[in-house]
């Protein structure tokens, strides 16, 4: 008989999945800044965030923080590999946008000197281990929560234009199955409450992301339907 240890694990690695999915999901929009040679109105904003994200998320998936979360942590550090590779691109091709090469090394910078701090933090000033996933588990969850709405920055443009094409439809729709299959993970066996707070709150925001695309995706000019740009942010919780 399956027990509630097992079930979890196998959402677990049904999320594994999902997120790998949703790492991967704006490979398409990166392929067409390649042919283009350009980043057009795509933000970094998005990908620098989830880069942050991967690496708290990675640490507070370790045993030292969170025993029975390695699941977490494999994700979240092919997460941030994929992550950082999109950057590269970005910066690569961001020629034409005035300082966002500066502001992208600058942000990356201080997310490596806040991430080695909170790990000296954890490591060596906190002692409980309650202490510690508490710590950790806030940190992680205002990321978690900030990755998960940064799709939601173009709903105004959306508005605006009453054009959907830079609403990333795919990304919201995998950010929302990806966010309702962590809750259940963080419900099952044991209550894993920062896990359920981003994701939980995750779901509702990729839900209302799905509502504004569908209000607008008929008003929106043939030439522009998002058929070649379905990616326009890469959203995470990947936890």
């Amino acid at each position: 008989m399956v027990d509630a240890q097992q079930v979890r694990f196998i959402i677990g690695v049904i999320g594994n999945v999902i997120s790998f999915g949703l790492f991967a999901a704006p490979a398409k929009t990166f392929w067409r800044i390649f042919k283009k040679k350009s980043v057009e109105e795509f933000s970094y904003v998005p990908y620098v965030a989830t880069v942050m994200n991967c690496m708290l998320w990675v640490f507070y998936g370790l045993p030292v923080v969170h025993k029975d979360s390695i699941l977490v942590s494999t994700i979240n550090g092919v997460g941030l590999v994929i992550e950082l590779f999109y950057v590269g691109v970005y910066l690569l091709y961001c020629g034409q946008k005035k300082n966002a090469r500066r502001n992208i090394v600058s942000f990356l910078a201080l997310e490596v000197v806040a991430v080695v701090g909170i790990v000296l933090i954890t490591l060596f000033a906190i002692k409980n281990e309650f202490a510690k996933q508490t710590f950790v588990g806030v940190i992680c969850d205002v990321f978690n929560i900030a990755m998960y709405g940064a799709p939601s920055l173009a709903i105004a443009k959306v508005v605006k234009t009453k054009s959907v094409e830079y609403m990333p439809f795919l990304l919201s729709l995998v950010c929302f199955v990806n966010a309702a299959i962590w809750t259940s993970y963080a419900l099952i066996y044991k209550i894993d409450y920062y896990v359920l707070a981003s994701n939980g709150m995750g779901t509702l925001l990729a839900l209302s992301q799905l509502i504004v695309y569908f209000m607008y995706y008929k008003s929106t000019p043939k030439e522009k339907k998002p058929s070649e740009v379905e990616i326009s942010a890469s959203g995470t919780d990947r936890v």
